[in-house]
């Protein structure tokens, strides 16, 4: 698996939807990739230093998003949930979806302030980072089960054959 070179959240989520195999990893993947997206639009407003209020509306829609996120991460299978990483991600999604809340309240308030674009972009990258992180350990993790699995059936299949092949009296 190779991994963006550049900080790009373009890339990131080219990365995340080229890394599943299943189902669940493919859904959580590109809610990702989605988070990711808003993400670089958001830094791309800061940077450009946009209206207020189409900041405002885009933390807004960001902040929906990272629910949906949440909704979807909670009902992963258990499989994820064993996993080390997981408690991590949900940590740095919750750490992440609490600031932009707390950004979008301030916002609404005269005289207020938008987070720099660098206290942004690092809450950003290190939900995102820890989100790529769970997929690869969890695609990992699934691949070395599977890889077991084929090594057991090879070994039963091997045992059946040779005991067919025994000579009988």
């Amino acid at each position: 698996m190779v991994v963006p070179s550049s900080h790009n959240f373009g890339e990131l989520s080219e990365f995340l939807r080229s890394a599943v195999a299943d189902k669940e990893s493919l859904k959580f993947s590109e809610s990702m990739g989605w988070l990711a997206a808003q993400t670089e639009a958001v830094v791309g407003a800061l940077k450009s230093s946009a209206e207020p209020t189409v900041v405002a509306e885009m933390l807004v829609d960001l902040l929906t998003q990272l629910r949906q996120h949440r909704r979807l991460v909670m009902q992963l299978h258990m499989a994820w949930r064993e996993l080390y990483e997981y408690p991590a991600y949900l940590a740095a999604l919750n750490q992440c979806r609490g600031m932009v809340g707390q950004w979008v309240m301030q916002i609404r308030q005269p005289g207020a302030r938008f987070p720099a674009v660098h206290e942004f972009e690092a809450v950003a990258w290190r939900m995102l980072g820890e989100g790529a992180l769970l997929i690869d350990v969890y695609e990992q993790t699934r691949t070395r089960a599977l890889d077991v699995e084929r090594a057991e059936n090879a070994t039963l299949l091997s045992r059946v054959r040779a005991w067919w092949r025994k000579p009988r009296r």
